[in-house]
């Protein structure tokens, strides 16, 4: 099957590519990389703040499997392979983790095939699904062959929340997709922030909604209240470069990074 039959849209930019691209990806297109050109033009540290993301990523992943016992992993907004990916990450500490990777975009569909691999004694599953309809992601039958909610599994929300921009809509899907979890489930997520470079976020966030990709930036604040319901652990919502910092991240500066992120447990 080609791109063109399912229909890419190579000529329009995608915020997956453009991640893609700010990564160091090879997985876009003209249209993307002119679109990152003309963001980063005003947003100027996002690429640095991609880059600590996805370390925030992968040190998450790694505490919830070592240090928490998590070996279950449903993972939404899940975007181009990158490598580490999030099951090579904490199938690396516990072999038997499964995880389910979502998403709905078709250069998603496109590269799954590199997502489901897994270790032998594990499991790697993809459902094509919208996290705008937990119902569907909560009721397929993939699902619930990969995980058991009777025990507990990290709902990873990793750079997907700044594209919807009602903050209620937020809140309503989390709480329907944590309902069902059992007790011992974390949320980890992150968001883009205005926090620490106001002006440069809020420039970014204009260049990329004039582009045709629905962004918002929110308050450290207004992302807490994603959690609301749940335990927040240490060290809390903090910049991403913040969280359990290893030596790299600790090295950058504040201004540069303009993601909060943090994790929580289902008590």
């Amino acid at each position: 099957m080609t791109d063109r039959e399912l229909d890419l849209q190579t000529d329009i930019p995608h915020s997956a590519r453009i991640y893609d691209y700010l990564l160091g990806g090879k997985d876009n297109y003209p249209a993307d990389r002119a679109a990152a050109a003309n963001i980063v033009k005003d947003w100027t540290v996002l690429p640095i703040g991609m880059r600590a993301n996805r370390r925030f990523m992968a040190r998450m992943a790694h505490h919830l499997a070592a240090d928490h016992g998590i070996r279950q992993f449903l993972d939404i907004g899940t975007g181009l392979p990158t490598t580490p990916n999030l099951h090579e990450v904490v199938q690396s500490v516990a072999p038997e983790s499964r995880i389910v990777y979502v998403d709905n975009d078709p250069i998603v569909l496109v590269h799954a095939r590199a997502l489901l691999t897994s270790s032998r004694e594990g499991k790697t599953g993809y459902l094509d699904a919208d996290f705008r309809d937990p119902d569907a992601i909560l009721g397929s039958t993939q699902l619930r062959e990969y995980l058991d909610l009777s025990r507990p599994v990290a709902l990873s929300l990793i750079a997907i929340l700044h594209f919807i921009v009602d903050d209620a809509e937020v809140r309503r899907i989390i709480d329907h997709l944590m309902a069902p979890l059992a007790p011992g489930s974390i949320l980890a997520l992150s968001t883009t922030t205005f926090d620490n470079n106001p002006e440069v976020v809020k420039a970014g966030v204009a260049a990329y909604n004039a582009h045709g990709i629905p962004t918002v930036a929110r308050t450290k604040e207004a992302v807490e209240t994603f959690f609301n319901g749940l335990e927040i652990l240490d060290p809390g919502v903090v910049p991403v470069h913040r969280w359990h910092p290893d030596e790299e991240s600790s090295a950058l500066a504040d201004d540069q990074i303009t993601i909060h992120g943090g994790i929580a447990i289902k008590r």
